[in-house]
């Protein structure tokens, strides 16, 4: 069993992105010339530990990958920001997940275009479940369901907090809400639930599973929240956004960071809107992460 101690076991996505700016998107069968080309690690649950790494929490990654180059560079990408990536799985002779994004930076938005790894999904006894015990919080993204539910009964048996960062509505992340303390959805997240534009009614379906914070985000309308039954709302920091890849997974590393500080969900929420909001004045996801002397200088 492994003597790891870590503040923040992460389980979920990671992928590699090559990311391009437009001046418009094309129509089809047109070219359409990009420039200022990155190449650099994505993912939801990758990226929100890069930023919670940078941040001086100590960082765990459970993960899939294929043994190709873009698995090493994934790998590469997460242990160079000094996350462990012992739990990260290299599947021989399979793919890695790979993303080209076009970013529009004149419109604030960004179009993805991916393929998921080849590899078979990672299974419960691959899941180090002596670190995840010792860890205080699990953040997931419930892309590998069967390894989420079995890490959430886990950590919720070892009393360690549970946070999902729920970007769709797929089969078993309502059981999995039901494991969670913390469960924040993404706006198409949301829609698909309720069946339209009703972000509150949303946090209300959510709570009544059993989250102790359910909450909606909303992009540039901010965030919605219940917190045992009290609402919060947040606004979005308003910024000339380059590009919004990324956003939404260090607006996750935020709140967590907050939960593991011991921070009201209010000013956990916060600072998610703010780090978010900084992320997207520069082309890809971890670029523009703000460091944590620029958190401290910003009040937090």
């Amino acid at each position: 069993m492994s003597k790891t101690s870590v503040e923040v076991f992460g389980l979920g996505q990671c992928s590699l992105d090559c990311i391009g700016k437009i001046d418009a998107y094309p129509p089809p069968d047109a070219k359409c010339e990009f420039s200022g080309m990155i190449l650099q690690g994505g993912g939801p649950v990758a990226t929100a530990l890069v930023a919670l790494s940078r941040w001086g929490l100590s960082c765990y990654f459970a993960g899939l990958a294929g043994d190709d180059l873009f698995g090493r560079l994934i790998r590469e990408s997460l242990a160079e920001e000094g996350v462990c990536t012992d739990g990260l799985i290299l599947r021989e002779g399979r793919l890695s997940q790979f993303a080209f994004i076009a970013a529009e930076p004149a419109m604030g938005r960004r179009t993805i275009f991916w393929q998921r790894p080849t590899g078979a999904e990672i299974r419960p006894d691959e899941i180090d479940a002596g670190t995840l015990r010792r860890s205080r919080v699990l953040h997931t993204d419930g892309l590998f369901m069967e390894a989420a539910l079995f890490a959430g009964r886990t950590a919720r048996q070892a009393g360690v907090p549970v946070v999902v960062d729920a970007g769709t509505l797929r089969e078993g992340m309502l059981e999995l809400a039901r494991l969670s303390d913390c469960f924040i959805a993404s706006e198409p997240f949301a829609r698909a639930l309720t069946g339209g534009d009703h972000p509150l009614e949303a946090c209300r379906e959510l709570s009544a599973l059993g989250p102790r914070v359910a909450g909606v985000t909303l992009g540039e309308r901010g965030c919605i929240a219940l917190e045992e039954g009290r609402v919060i709302c947040k606004p979005a920091y308003a910024v000339d956004a380059v590009d919004t890849t990324g956003c939404g997974d260090v607006f996750h590393a935020g709140f967590t960071y907050g939960l593991v500080r011991g921070w009201t969900v209010e000013k956990s929420l916060d600072l998610g809107a703010w780090a978010a909001a900084r992320v997207s004045l520069r082309m890809g996801g971890r670029a523009g992460i703000p460091s944590l002397r620029e958190m401290t200088e910003k009040g937090y």
